[in-house]
């Protein structure tokens, strides 16, 4: 399972014009599964991502987590975090979860984000065509991979 996590002042994300999902300071999360993915991945990532301190505290170091500061998630599906690009120049999705069992890991993440931080998960749609729009902040961004815990 990977996600990249970006601290945001604030994100969108929109499906046909229509904004779908909103949250202000925070988190975007891209979140990408993979079929060896587990119920403990899933527990890993929640409690880093929600202790993790990033945010500033009053003497300006990254100090303060998303829960200190009582911020969103705007949790995104996005399969092409599993990206293959050894061979050749286009790039090939196997190693992407397959749908169903990808959607249902996917929605259990946001779950299990929304019980453990106590905050709001805003979340696109999965497998649509999604618009996302977002100000960084900082910017900060962080990769995490299940795979090197």
């Amino acid at each position: 399972m990977k996600v990249v996590l970006q601290r945001v002042k604030s994100a969108q994300v929109t499906i046909d014009n229509q904004i779908v999902g909103a949250i202000k300071q925070g988190y975007v999360l891209l979140v990408g599964i993979e079929n060896t993915d587990t119920a403990e991945d899933i527990m890993y990532l929640v409690r880093k991502i929600s202790q993790l301190r990033v945010f500033e505290d009053e003497s300006g170091r990254m100090n303060l987590s998303i829960q200190d500061i009582e911020g969103t998630f705007l949790s995104i599906s996005q399969f092409t975090l599993l990206a293959n690009t050894k061979k050749g120049n286009r790039p090939s999705f196997t190693g992407a979860g397959d749908p169903v069992f990808a959607e249902k890991l996917y929605a259990n993440f946001n779950d299990q984000l929304r019980l453990y931080s106590g905050l709001d998960v805003e979340t696109g749609q999965f497998g649509a065509d999604m618009a996302v729009s977002l100000v960084n902040d900082g910017p900060v961004t962080i990769l995490f991979d299940t795979h090197q815990k």
